[in-house]
């Protein structure tokens, strides 16, 4: 039986105890996990591509069953690159669903092999959202607990602290 690898897309811009807690749990379903970084050139990124990738292959560099990679284009073709017939997607909140419900069923149109998993985001993670820590942050606030030591030094390197 060939193993089940799941692609956690994300712009990751930066990484947060709530994109690992989704990483650790796909974990527990899936043999491999590609945490793939979205080069979107249309969205306005405080870390560059090569930063986000770097900071998660740190972050991530214990755990053998996850690899980093980025991609642009669309994300079914991407998932299909990669052997994969899974996309995990995060849902902090009610609000998130709506929009996930249409990129589910859009990447579903383009590609019905490819399934979704909806994963909620452990409670202590549920506010946590990539704009509100650098929003915090570039605000001199605490962004400690919420993402690794590594994340929060970047994040001060970036704020000039």
């Amino acid at each position: 039986m060939s193993p089940k690898i799941a692609v956690y897309p994300g712009s990751f811009d930066p990484i947060t105890y709530g994109h690992l807690d989704i990483i650790e749990r796909s974990l527990q379903v899936f043999d491999r996990v590609i945490v793939a970084v979205a080069i979107n050139s249309t969205k306005k990124s405080l870390f560059s591509i090569e930063e986000r990738t770097a900071l998660l292959n740190e972050v991530l560099k214990d755990e053998p069953r996850v690899r980093v990679d980025s991609f642009s284009g669309l994300l079914v073709d991407y998932v299909n690159s990669q052997g994969a017939e899974v996309i995990v997607r995060g849902l902090r909140a009610v609000s998130d669903f709506e929009f996930e419900f249409q990129l589910a069923q859009m990447n579903r149109s383009l590609a019905q092999h490819i399934q979704t998993l909806f994963m909620m985001t452990s409670v202590p993670y549920s506010f946590l959202s990539s704009s509100i820590i650098k929003e915090v942050s570039s605000l001199n606030g605490s962004v400690d607990g919420m993402v690794p030591p590594l994340v929060k030094a970047a994040l001060d390197a970036k704020f000039k602290r």
